[in-house]
């Protein structure tokens, strides 16, 4: 189980949709939180000049959902500029530093490293990066220090909105039923919203499936990055894959517009619907 913990949310110019300083309780690192088009004017602040680790988010070129850039600095401002000028999807940056000289170039290589292998691993999120660096060598302390950065790091980040590092075993709720969606001759199973590797999906999505652009887009990555592996049939989940809702999770393996609350049913046949609504009463 993780620990509790409590983040400080510093709104420096008054605006929600600006920059935010966050930091969390007991811990040296901090985060900058900011829209692309400010940074002009943050990119003078103290913390980018110090060494870390940043997130660039932004659409697909399509549009249709969102792409991931990971990288480091040492320090940050520069590389920052750089992409600026050369990277025109992003919208949105997410900086991680600490305190000046407690992190170094080294540090900041296993940080990214390990979120790229992480967010590879998880296939929630298409990646902009073409590399996959080596982790560099730390000394056993360091590593150890580094880890506990890492994890302090994903804690915080589903909390600022990003979700691209979240491994299903990470997402699953083990105290939630085992539920099950059938239709067309496939069936899934799923606990809280993740569903199960070896559920299968249907071959063909129904036509209109492609006027849910989001849903269609997801269900066509998923295929695309191998989520879904390809089988005589259709399609099976090759690992566990943690959705957003019971109906995307629905739509996906059925392959068209889909309720999860009604299509999700437990092993006596009630639906998600009517399990919610007993919690409710109960």
């Amino acid at each position: 189980m993780s620990n509790p913990f409590s983040l400080r949310i510093f709104v420096a110019d008054g605006d929600p949709d600006g920059l935010r300083v966050v930091e969390r309780s007991n811990w040296i690192g901090k985060a900058l939180v900011f829209p692309r088009a400010l940074l002009p004017k943050v990119k003078q602040r103290d913390e980018l000049g110090q060494t870390g680790v940043y997130l660039l988010l932004g659409p697909h070129d399509d549009g249709e959902g969102k792409k991931l850039y990971i990288g480091e600095g040492d320090p940050i401002r520069p590389r920052l500029e750089s992409h600026y000028a050369q990277k025109d999807f992003w919208t949105r940056a997410v900086c991680f530093v600490a305190a000046p000289g407690q992190l170094n170039k080294a540090h900041v290589q296993f940080l990214e490293a390990n979120l790229l292998r992480l967010a590879r691993a998880a296939k929630r999120v298409p990646l902009d990066n073409g590399n996959a660096p080596a982790e560099p060598t730390l000394s056993e302390a360091d590593r150890a220090d580094m880890l506990v950065f890492l994890d302090n790091m994903l804690g915080m980040l589903p909390v600022l909105g990003v979700h691209a590092f979240e491994l299903a075993a990470q997402a699953a709720n083990t105290a939630a039923p085992v539920l099950t969606c059938k239709g067309k001759g496939v069936a899934a199973s799923s606990q809280g919203f993740v569903v199960k590797a070896g559920s299968q999906a249907v071959g063909e999505a129904v036509p209109s499936m492609q006027q849910l652009r989001g849903i269609y887009e997801l269900r066509q990555e998923l295929i695309g990055n191998g989520v879904l592996a390809a089988e005589a049939a259709g399609y099976r989940f090759a690992q566990d894959y943690a959705f957003s809702s019971p109906s995307t999770a629905a739509a996906v393996v059925l392959g068209r517009s889909a309720n999860g609350r009604i299509e999700w049913k437990d092993a006596q046949g009630r639906t998600l619907k009517e399990l919610q609504a007993r919690e409710a009463t109960g």
